[in-house]
């Protein structure tokens, strides 16, 4: 029996918390809206969640319609962000027209989008610190993925590559018989092998697949949705990076 996608998450704001969606886009960086915007300090370097815990109690929302293929956001189109003591905050979806240079996540650095003086109050109010909220500027910028893995292939913010595949048995209530809601619910928050496996007793039974990405892509990317509900198949294993590049 094939196993089958039981959630998805999409995270839009690198290092904030996800969003649970029964369908998403797929795009040669990672599902749609994944890892579109960051969290920056003054100096343009990346926050994450090991060094601003606080970030997982932002709590982004975005349209419903988002997640259709053949959405295009309107002038009234907003990702929201809540956030324990702040009033929420509208980002607009239309891309804005700002540029600011010198910023750097992990290996990279270049140009971003920069979302303006109301986000970046909102963020270094919340956070405490000169913030700002940036997005990746597809238009000029170019983040690829380790040629070692993958040729060609790229993403935004993401860790180095554009899905991560995470299975794990669910959690069951030893008195009731019935299975939890994990890892779902501290998938919302974390993406850490650390978080859903706490202790030695449970190694073996959470397996991340990082290194995935979108054959496709290469060709380009049109009409493809990947739902809550489709199989999951395993197609080819390799054993060594030069392997995988073959």
């Amino acid at each position: 029996m094939a196993a089958t996608v039981s959630s998805l998450f999409i995270y839009p704001i690198k290092s904030c918390r996800g969003i649970s969606a029964p369908a998403a886009p797929l795009t040669p960086t990672g599902l749609r809206w994944d890892r579109q915007w960051l969290v920056v300090n003054s100096k343009g370097r990346a926050y994450t969640q090991r060094v601003e815990p606080k970030l997982a109690l932002v709590v982004p929302e975005l349209p419903n319609d988002a997640f259709s293929e053949d959405w295009v956001p309107s002038a009234n189109s907003y990702l929201v962000l809540t956030a324990p003591g702040m009033s929420p905050l509208k980002v607009s979806l239309s891309q804005p027209g700002q540029i600011t240079e010198g910023v750097s996540v992990w290996e990279w650095s270049g140009s971003a989008l920069d979302e303006g003086e109301e986000a970046a109050k909102w963020f270094s109010d919340y956070l405490g610190k000169p913030s700002r909220l940036v997005r990746f500027n597809d238009d000029s910028q170019t983040r690829p993925v380790d040629a070692k893995y993958a040729p060609g292939h790229k993403v935004m913010f993401s860790d180095e590559y554009p899905f991560l595949l995470i299975s794990q048995l669910p959690t069951i209530n030893q008195e009731t018989g019935i299975a939890g809601s994990e890892p779902t619910e501290t998938l919302k928050t974390f993406r850490s092998d650390k978080a859903l496996r706490p202790t030695g007793k449970q190694q073996g039974q959470t397996y991340f697949g990082q290194n995935l990405v979108l054959k496709e892509s290469l060709a380009g990317v049109k009409g493809k949705i990947i739902k809550v509900g489709d199989p999951v198949n395993v197609l080819k294993m390799v054993s060594s990076p030069a392997e995988a590049a073959v």
